[in-house]
């Protein structure tokens, strides 16, 4: 059921090292992404995949993991992702590039769900550095990067509180995201 794979497409930050993703398993994310809606079907996004070191070590370098917890670094060696997607558009297009780049993200963790596997979303990535080091064409400029792995954490959905929206960890290293009630997002009431 959609709800049940939206509900356990989360934020993933911590996964396990040791579990290896193929080329093959990349590709079948991707071509969710390819058969999914594109404004004007332009299908302009490019993607670069990475299953391997030293391409991994080079993405990761260039990633800022958790905003809201600041005193973390990220994942250990052994707790970080195996693969990554980076997203890539024409670099002279802008045009609802972001609504084709949401959808392809979304599409594709939802597969990654379906794997079993687990992912997190980046904008916060030293683009012109990752240019560089996977020595991508100069035509294309990074959206996104898609990091992909077995998961090894907890991440629980609260409610807000207090109109806080920062996730956090508590001591069991559960990672908790605060969602507003359904409530709150509808604005026309009955």
């Amino acid at each position: 059921m959609i709800k049940d794979l939206i509900r356990q497409n989360r934020s993933y930050r911590r996964f396990d090292n040791e579990h290896t993703i193929t080329r093959k398993e990349l590709e079948q994310l991707i071509e969710l992404a390819r058969i999914s809606a594109s404004a004007s079907n332009r299908q302009a996004l490019r993607f670069y995949i990475t299953y391997s070191d030293p391409d991994n070590d080079k993405v990761f370098s260039c990633l800022k993991w958790a905003g809201y917890l600041s005193e973390w670094q990220g994942p250990a060696p052994v707790e970080r992702p195996t693969a990554y997607i980076v997203i890539l558009k024409p670099a002279d297009l802008s045009a609802y590039i972001g609504h084709d780049t949401g959808i392809a993200c979304q599409s594709i963790l939802l597969g990654a769900v379906e794997m079993g596997l687990g992912g997190c979303m980046f904008g916060s990535v030293d683009k012109p550095q990752l240019q560089t080091l996977l020595n991508l064409p100069a035509e294309y400029s990074i959206e996104l990067v898609i990091a992909l792995g077995k998961p090894t954490e907890i991440v629980q959905i609260d409610t807000v509180k207090n109109n806080d929206i920062k996730y956090w960890r508590d001591s069991d290293r559960t990672h908790h995201v605060p969602k507003r009630k359904l409530q709150e997002l509808i604005i026309n009431s009955e």
